[in-house]
């Protein structure tokens, strides 16, 4: 049986402070953001929040917004993500949409928040938060890459990007630099990902957690 048909019984959601809390009970918020630039502190900002919502394997919401920067977009951003200037001009400001954002993510309690490259995506939530007025709730955070680099070998894959693990993965939407495809293949590769950790016996958060305290192999090099 994997993880996906292990069924919950009831709508009830388990937090965090459930002891072995399973993987399959667990909600998971997975996060796709397009931005202005590399780096909130060079004044760039998020133009789209893409997120997807899963538990047991099943999607049970999404949320999926343009956010108006507040400055013109780069030539490169809209080369790289088709989004432009005028589709963000009735978009709304940060201020507007963020507690939105957070109303659907939920409480920090009882979810775990996934990205592709976390640090990325969850310093820019962080800064629209205090730009926004709000406290940034104390999320749980799962990398992709970093749960990637414990579980698919470099003999399987060339490098741990979105795209060459959504490939790896056959996902049914491939990433495309559009916040909530991008988050949606995420899930693909996260759902990938949790199907690996049942031969590591991680069924539960505390099995997940110490897991991801493990050293990733390296690279090999060759002469």
């Amino acid at each position: 049986m994997s993880w996906r048909d292990q069924k919950i019984e009831s709508s009830w959601q388990p937090g965090f402070d459930e002891v072995g809390l399973g993987l399959h009970e667990t909600t998971f918020v997975i996060v796709d953001l397009e931005t202005t630039g590399a780096a909130p502190t060079a004044g760039n900002g998020i133009t789209e929040i893409g997120a997807v919502k899963v538990r047991g394997g099943e999607v049970v919401g999404e949320f999926s917004s343009f956010v108006d920067p507040g400055i013109p977009l780069p030539d490169f951003i809209t080369n790289l993500t088709g989004i432009t200037d005028a589709m963000l001009a009735d978009a709304p400001t940060i201020h507007a949409i963020f507690g939105s954002f957070l109303e659907f993510t939920g409480s920090h309690s009882d979810v775990f928040l996934v990205a592709h490259n976390a640090p990325f995506d969850m310093g820019f939530l962080k800064a629209a938060a205090k730009t926004a007025g709000h406290v940034w709730p104390k999320y749980r955070v799962l990398d992709t890459v970093s749960l990637a680099r414990l579980l698919v070998g470099y003999d399987e894959v060339p490098n741990y990007k979105l795209g060459t693990l959504a490939q790896f993965f056959n996902t049914q939407v491939s990433p495309n630099h559009r916040a909530l495809d991008d988050a949606k293949a995420t899930v693909e590769v996260l759902h990938g990902l949790i199907e690996r950790l049942g031969s590591h016996d991680v069924t539960t958060v505390d099995n997940l957690l110490q897991f991801l305290k493990r050293v990733p192999e390296k690279k090999p090099k060759f002469n």
